[in-house]
C-alpha cells in the first residue's frame, strides 16, 4: 500500500527533510504514467507536481503536502514502521497526510484509465505535493509563485477532514514583538523603563482586541483570534526589565491580511502610549498563511459531497479552524478550494499512534475519481 511505504519514509519537519517521502511518491507517479516533475526548494526538499494530461480546459487541482510533525513519545511501536490492526494502517503520518496523498495518487491512476470507458476528460488532473506546510510554508510559497502551466476549475486539498467538505479555512500567522526598555536597579525603579510592563500593556491590547473581534464572529468560520503564546524578558530580579518579546499567533479571517493586521497593532500601541518615554516596540510578522472560503453553490463543493456520498460515504459542509496550504492557491492563483481527506484531524493528526482507517482511503480515492469525472468528463 502506497500510504505504508510514505509513512516509512521518515520526513520529519523539523529535524529533517521530504527527500525520501518524494522519492516513494515520484516513483508511484511515474509508475502510473503521470508526467512528473520536482523542484528543489531547499536542500533535501523537492515540491513534486505529477501530472495527468487531459483535454484543454481547466483540470483539477489535488493539494498535499510530504512533511510530518515529529514523532514525539508515548508512540506503543515504531511511529515509522507502518502496521495495521482493527482495519486502521499506524504510522506517523498516517492521517497527516500521507493517506490523502496516496488516495490521490490512486485516483488519479483510476482515471488515467476514462478513455477506455468512452470518457474523456476536458482538462487536466495535477497532484501538486509541497514541502514545509507544517512549518513556514516555503514549498507552497514556492509553487504559487511560478507561473501554472494549466488553468485549474478548482482544488482539492486532501488534508484530513474525516471525509467533510470543507470550503472554508481560518488563515494563520505569526507576530514576534520586541520591547526595549531601560535598565535600572529595582530599589528605584523610576529610573528605569520597563520592557515587561510596557509588554503586559500590549498584552492587554491583544486580549480586548480578541474579545472584540468574538461579537463579530460569522456562521462558517467563528472571527479571527489571538494568542499570546511566549513571553521571555527581563536581566535579573534585582533589574528593572531592559527588554521583552512576545510570540504571537493570530487566526485570520479569509479578507485578512497579516501585515495589515500588524500596522494596526503598530498603531494601537502608539496610541495607547506604550512606545513612550524611553519605551520601543518592534512588530514585525515572520509566518502568514491565508484565509480562505469557497461559495457553498460551488460546482466543486456540490461534486465532492455526491462523490463522496455515491463513492460509499457519508459527509457534511463546513468550515475549519485550521489552516493548509489551500489558502495560497486560492489567494495567488485565484483557484476555488475545498479540503476534503481521509483522517481526523483531531483525534489522529500530530499524536501518538496516529493512524486513518483503510475504508476511508479507499473512499477518498473513489470520491476524488468521482469528482474529477463529473467536473471535467
Amino acid at each position: 500500500m502506497l500510504t505504508a511505504g510514505l509513512v516509512e519514509a521518515s520526513s520529519e519537519n523539523p529535524g529533517g527533510t521530504e527527500a525520501a517521502a518524494v522519492e516513494v511518491l515520484e516513483k508511484a507517479c511515474r509508475s502510473a504514467g503521470f508526467s512528473v516533475s520536482t523542484r528543489e526548494v531547499a536542500p533535501g526538499r523537492p515540491n513534486l507536481v505529477a501530472t495527468l494530461s487531459a483535454g484543454s480546459g481547466p483540470g483539477l487541482m489535488l493539494l498535499g503536502h510530504s512533511d510530518v510533525v515529529p514523532a514525539g513519545p508515548g508512540w506503543s511501536a515504531d511511529p515509522y514502521r507502518a502496521r495495521y490492526a482493527d482495519g486502521r494502517l499506524y504510522g506517523r503520518g498516517a492521517t497527516d497526510m500521507k493517506g490523502g496523498l496516496a488516495a490521490a495518487v490512486v485516483a488519479m491512476q483510476a482515471l488515467s484509465h476514462a478513455s477506455a470507458y468512452g470518457v474523456d476528460l476536458s482538462g487536466p488532473v495535477q497532484l501538486v505535493c509541497t514541502v514545509d506546510e507544517e512549518e513556514h510554508g516555503i514549498g507552497v510559497r514556492d509553487f504559487v509563485s511560478q507561473t501554472p502551466e494549466y488553468e485549474f476549475a478548482g482544488c482539492i486539498v486532501a488534508e484530513p477532514t474525516d471525509l467533510e467538505v470543507v470550503r472554508g479555512c481560518r488563515g494563520a500567522s505569526y507576530l514576534e514583538i520586541d520591547i526595549t526598555g531601560r535598565a535600572a536597579h529595582s530599589g528605584r525603579p523610576a529610573d528605569g523603563r520597563s520592557a515587561i510592563n510596557a509588554a503586559a500593556s500590549i498584552v492587554d491590547l491583544i486580549r480586548f482586541d480578541h474579545e472584540q473581534l468574538a461579537m463579530t464572529a460569522d456562521d462558517l468560520l467563528g472571527s479571527g483570534t489571538w494568542n499570546v503564546g511566549t513571553i521571555a524578558g527581563g536581566q535579573g530580579i534585582s533589574v528593572v526589565a531592559p527588554m521583552c518579546s512576545l510570540g504571537i499567533d493570530r487566526r485570520l479571517m479569509p479578507h485578512e491580511s497579516a501585515e495589515t493586521i500588524a500596522a494596526e497593532l503598530r498603531q494601537a500601541i502608539s496610541q495607547s502610549g506604550i512606545d513612550s518615554d524611553g519605551i520601543s516596540v518592534d512588530v514585525r510578522v515572520t509566518m502568514e498563511m491565508p484565509g480562505f472560503a469557497t461559495d457553498e453553490s460551488h460546482d466543486l463543493v456540490a461534486f465532492t459531497v455526491g462523490a463522496i456520498t455515491d463513492a460509499g460515504g457519508s459527509t457534511s459542509v463546513g468550515g475549519w479552524s485550521a489552516a493548509c496550504d489551500g489558502g495560497f492557491v486560492n489567494r495567488d492563483l485565484g483557484i476555488p478550494a475545498i479540503v476534503c481527506g481521509p483522517g481526523e484531524i483531531h483525534t489522529q493528526a500530530h499524536q501518538p499512534d496516529e493512524s486513518v482507517a483503510i475504508a476511508d482511503l479507499e473512499t477518498a480515492a473513489r470520491a476524488y475519481a468521482l469528482t474529477a469525472l463529473r467536473m471535467l468528463g
